[in-house]
């Protein structure tokens, strides 16, 4: 098994009806959000608390074989001038050790922001701090996805007949 970090435009080649996983990978948690089968829509589902690589891997392949999913999207911490980091490094590392487990390939998307949207959503719902921490990884996850998952609408091509109407 070897995934590959592929292009998003890649993931158009992806078999229908096949899941997308988003990725917010933290140093004490993996927030997770699952795509619905027609890839249009980011949900949150769950949090992992991270032990060791291989314990979090393990997880989080047997989390993608369940829901039948065709490539990860990972997101990826640039720093706010697009320059990388510490945690950038990080993420890298984890998706090389990640790779050889896996065939799904995998895309970074650009995470800048996410957990800071998300947090001011769950301010403004009036969400307690306790269950601002139980949410905040899963959501930022979906807010990826979600990210990733338009481009990809605004990527494919219109299917037939969807032309605009000419007089």
């Amino acid at each position: 098994m070897t995934s590959a970090i592929v292009p998003l435009e890649s993931f158009l080649d992806l078999p229908a009806h096949a899941r997308l996983l988003g990725l917010d990978l933290g140093t004490k948690t993996i927030g997770l959000a699952l795509s619905d089968v027609e890839r249009r829509i980011a949900t949150p589902l769950e949090t992992i608390q991270r032990v060791k690589f291989g314990v979090d891997a393990a997880a989080l392949l047997k989390i993608a074989a369940k829901y039948s999913v065709a490539g990860l999207v990972i997101g990826l911490p640039l720093n706010m001038d697009g320059s990388e980091g510490p945690r950038v490094q990080s993420t890298r590392a984890f998706v090389r050790n990640l790779s050889p487990l896996t065939d799904q390939p995998i895309v970074f998307w650009d995470e800048r922001m996410s957990t800071l949207a998300v947090t001011r959503t769950l301010l403004d719902a009036d969400a307690s701090r306790a269950k601002r921490a139980a949410v905040v990884d899963k959501m930022a996850a979906a807010y990826i996805l979600q990210g990733a998952l338009d481009r990809l609408t605004r990527l494919a091509p219109a299917p037939e007949g969807d032309e605009e109407f000419e007089a």
